[in-house]
């Protein structure tokens, strides 16, 4: 199974080694992750710009088929963040049969669940933070929290723990001001608690670790908006590449998430955050398929320090690019849909490109 698996990954790449003459590099986001999605999506242009290709930086909005088939992309670069990264995309782009980079639109999908994803870590003995769903209308935030204790952390459940806002709570006033705010953004919330330790962030790309680092990230503020720090809006974040564990230590570390990230059927880039404690456990908090690749983000730190550059970590993204509906790349052309013009979307036929 793994055998004809790799061998289905190889077969893919080479078929769409052909068609990347025309790359689009995907922007989009909410609120803040807009912003760093552009970032991303900038720094990423360039270096393909760089390598001699032939690349567009396209916003995704409601008409995102139409730029594309407009630009004729031949495959698909991802930088779209928080609620733009939740697998809707990848969804369109298997059905115009354009590759795209990173993991399927399933396995994004999951990632972005936390609650989802918390189920299929327990379910499969990976260990997960104690918590619990918070639902609208199923009693107040004292109620539903119960005796589960404090400290804890609420972030809504779409989005992924990166990408997602979040704050802690310590008393039942912090919950309830945590609740309300949280729930303006989705109707469900995840409450779990954290256990203390080192914050340890795993990148993997293709399957293989690329390297670990350890991240101490001052107060409760995400983990990006600390790599991204600004002068005179608080602490940076301290990375420490690598961890400062011992070598089973660190082993274990990396082999708990390399099994995340094949549990949720990642693909492409993701960082798998943990949490080491000092009493010889650690527990998996969030698989991120949405990585940032901006300036001052954790990837390329990792990357760098494993003696890969920024270009060369983004061509080896961008080799990785496929569709994974199980439709051969060569019939992407016959699978577009016709582009239709402002004009032809009141009647008549439109011809595909």
């Amino acid at each position: 199974m793994h055998t004809l698996r790799q061998a289905g990954r190889q077969t893919g790449r080479q078929a769409a080694a052909g068609l990347r003459s025309r790359i689009a590099v995907l922007v989009g986001g909410d609120g803040p992750e807009r912003e760093r999605s552009v970032g991303s999506g900038e720094a990423i242009l360039g270096a393909l710009r760089d390598a001699g290709r032939d690349a567009t930086l396209i916003h995704v909005d409601r008409d995102l088929d139409l730029w594309l088939r407009q630009e004729r992309a031949e495959v698909a670069f991802l930088a779209m963040r928080g609620r733009a990264a939740v697998g809707t995309v990848q969804g369109l782009l298997e059905t115009l049969g354009i590759p795209y980079t990173g993991s399927s639109f399933a396995a994004t999908s999951l990632a972005a669940d936390r609650l989802k994803t918390r189920e299929q870590l327990r379910l499969h003995n990976l260990p997960a933070p104690a918590y619990y769903r918070h639902a609208r209308g199923l009693g107040s935030p004292v109620d539903q929290h119960g005796d589960f204790g404090f400290p804890c952390l609420i972030a809504p459940r779409t989005g992924g723990l990166a990408a997602a806002p979040f704050a802690w709570a310590t008393d039942e006033d912090e919950l309830c001001a945590a609740v309300e705010v949280a729930l303006r953004l989705d109707d469900e919330l995840i409450v779990e608690r954290r256990p203390e330790g080192i914050d340890v962030q795993v990148a993997i790309v293709d399957g293989e670790i690329l390297g670990a680092a350890e991240v101490q990230i001052p107060g409760p503020v995400g983990l990006e908006a600390a790599l991204r720090h600004r002068p005179g809006r608080g602490p940076a974040a301290q990375v420490v590449i690598p961890p400062r564990l011992g070598l089973a230590r660190l082993r274990g570390v990396l082999t708990q998430a390399v099994r995340a990230h094949h549990l949720l059927g990642c693909d492409g880039a993701t960082c798998v955050q943990l949490v080491v404690s000092e009493r010889g456990n650690e527990q998996i908090v969030d698989v991120d398929t949405a990585v940032d690749l901006g300036p001052g983000s954790l990837l390329p730190r990792i990357a760098h320090a494993a003696g890969q550059d920024f270009p060369a970590l983004v061509l080896r993204i961008l080799d990785g690019a496929r569709l994974h509906a199980g439709r051969r790349m060569r019939e992407r052309r016959e699978a577009q849909l016709p582009l239709l013009t402002a004009d032809r979307r009141a009647g008549g036929s439109a011809d595909t490109h």
